[in-house]
């Protein structure tokens, strides 16, 4: 039962539908949160407060009980209009979904990467659709993304029907960098944070010794060259504190996971947080040894030069859909300026 099954399930994943029909219960995830730990983080007051749902910040300004603070997380309401996603989802589903682990499906657009191994090459990685370019300009007017360079994006549904949810884990951190970006669209949900405690091996965490910050603790940008202490060093957590942050993900909101949150905290998507069809867009920055003068500036120039490409969907997966397009005189791959 361990091996895929054709839900997309593998390993000790599991959906509602393998669990159901293929005999998978057994090895569904029990976390067990204490949800008397729980803090709601405000995106309008950039602190944590005591409770467990969103209505915690729905209350703001007229929070009750005790607060922290909670650095490493950056929410910006309304990044995208009503008009945008309704657009934006109407061109993803133009675009073929896989399957994916713990009922989710997903489009992934970027290099091939070997974790293990630490090994990534550019393999069939040309860019990204050109409906999406719009999402990746407006970045521009985030502070917090001054030189975000994205070299992966990734649409990720979240059906409730199937269960989907996504198991407490650290992006990888050998090869994605800093700033972890997110927008989230047609529901609201909510990232679950726990302090992770665990080998710094996991999840290449070593890596992170081994290179600076972007962003300092307040999110502003550091000067290249002046950041005294790595990027696991620098954000290493100033409490021990049992507790769990749970980060409202409103729907059309952008988010951004970096320093503390980034390095020391685990996050999940609860399966109890998907009420409806959610679809979040996910976005990954290089480390430092792929970027300019690092170590692996090479292969790191050449998917960043692919990563500047962005093409007609309609004209790539016309035939996938036996739809004629619309204008066959424009080209597949654009280049951006």
């Amino acid at each position: 039962m361990t091996k895929p099954r054709p839900c997309g399930c593998k390993g000790y994943r599991t959906c509602l539908i393998c669990e159901t029909q293929y005999g998978a219960e057994k090895f569904k995830l029990q976390l067990n949160l204490d949800k008397d730990k729980g803090y709601v983080y405000c995106p309008l007051c950039n602190k944590a407060w005591q409770g467990w749902d969103l209505n915690v910040y729905k209350q703001h300004p007229n929070h009750e009980g005790d607060s922290i603070e909670y650095p490493g997380i950056y929410v910006q309401l309304d990044f995208i209009s009503e008009e945008e996603e309704k657009e934006l989802m109407r061109n993803i589903d133009e675009v073929p979904w896989d399957i994916s682990q713990s009922g989710r499906r997903k489009q992934n657009f970027g290099p091939k990467t070997n974790f293990k191994k630490k090994k990534i090459v550019a393999g069939k990685f040309d860019g990204y659709p050109a409906f999406s370019k719009f999402l990746q300009d407006r970045f521009n007017t985030v502070n917090m993304l001054q030189y975000y360079e994205t070299i992966e994006q990734c649409s990720l549904e979240y059906d409730p029907s199937k269960g989907a949810s996504i198991d407490p884990h650290i992006d990888d951190c050998w090869i994605w960098g800093d700033r972890i970006v997110t927008v989230n669209c047609l529901s609201d949900s909510v990232l679950t944070m726990t302090r992770y405690q665990g080998d710094i091996a996991k999840y290449n965490l070593l890596c992170a010794k081994e290179y600076p910050p972007i962003l300092a603790l307040d999110g502003s940008i550091i000067e290249q060259g002046k950041a005294t202490q790595s990027a696991l060093e620098a954000t290493k957590p100033k409490t021990d504190s049992d507790i769990i942050v749970r980060i409202p993900m409103p729907r059309r909101s952008l988010i951004i996971l970096y320093g503390e949150g980034r390095y020391h905290w685990e996050h999940s998507v609860l399966r109890e947080d998907i009420t409806s069809r959610r679809v979040c867009i996910a976005y990954r920055e290089f480390t430092p040894p792929y970027m300019t003068n690092g170590e692996h500036e090479e292969i790191g120039k050449e998917i960043r030069k692919k990563a500047k490409q962005f093409w007609n969907h309609k004209y790539r997966y016309s035939n996938i859909h036996e739809k004629v397009v619309e204008d066959s005189r424009t080209p597949d791959i654009v280049m951006e300026n």
